[in-house]
């Protein structure tokens, strides 16, 4: 039986930090010793979001749960960065299974995140789960683009998912001395604000793209 011909999408990685996260990359594949491969990294990443989540709910009771998060998130990003990197410099690299799996494992992981900040107390379950639709939306507008366009985008408008762990980073120091802001006199959780600018950001974000897709297939197949 043959082969179904696969067209790998060319990746389109554009954020902040690509060029330097790039070399420390090829950096690190080089040294990795061989029994290390990308399946083990990919597993890393994943097993060090499902630690972030449980961080999270441990900081119900025990605020330095925040700043385990801060290392699992390091963990992740040494695992999910570095699987794909391995596998080109080795020249090993598996398409379909590699943009599936990631992608899979990208999924559950974010649910394990988000369901432990849920749990944390930190955020409203309400914002929760509105910060999971807007990623989960936002992610289907990004693989449907790549199945029909060709073009698989890892940033948008500059970021990408280490600036992601970056923001995230940076959020969990503010959290950690600082849980609650006044807007207009108020008091807010201040994950709760930083989730509904997040919704509303990843919301433009997954507006702007849809529309900009759309019209680039229409005018390829445009009917005479």
């Amino acid at each position: 039986m043959e082969k179904p011909i696969f067209q790998d999408a060319s990746r389109a990685q554009l954020s902040l930090l690509s060029a330097i996260e790039k070399r420390c990359l090829i950096w690190l594949a080089h040294r990795m010793p061989p029994w290390v491969h990308s399946d083990h990294l990919t597993m890393l990443g994943l097993v060090a979001l499902l630690m972030a989540g449980l961080s999270y709910w441990l900081a119900r009771w025990n605020r330095f749960g925040l700043l385990l998060v801060i290392f699992w998130l390091a963990v992740n990003w040494f695992g999910d960065s570095l699987d794909g990197t391995l596998a080109r410099v080795r020249n090993q690299q598996r398409p379909r299974y590699g943009f599936y799996v990631d992608h899979v494992v990208d999924a559950f992981g974010t649910l394990f995140l988000v369901g432990g900040l849920a749990l944390s107390g930190y955020m409203g379950e309400g914002v929760a789960l509105g910060l999971l639709i807007a990623y989960f939306m936002l992610s289907i507008e990004v693989y449907l683009a790549t199945y029909t366009l060709g073009i698989f985008r890892l940033s948008i408008a500059k970021l990408g998912p280490t600036e992601a762990r970056i923001l995230i980073a940076i959020g969990n120091l503010a959290l950690f001395f600082r849980p609650v802001v006044r807007i207009q006199g108020e008091p807010y959780r201040l994950f709760d604000v930083a989730g509904v600018i997040g919704i509303v950001g990843m919301g433009l974000m997954l507006i702007t793209s849809a529309a900009k897709n759309t019209l680039a297939l229409y005018r390829a197949e445009r009917i005479s």
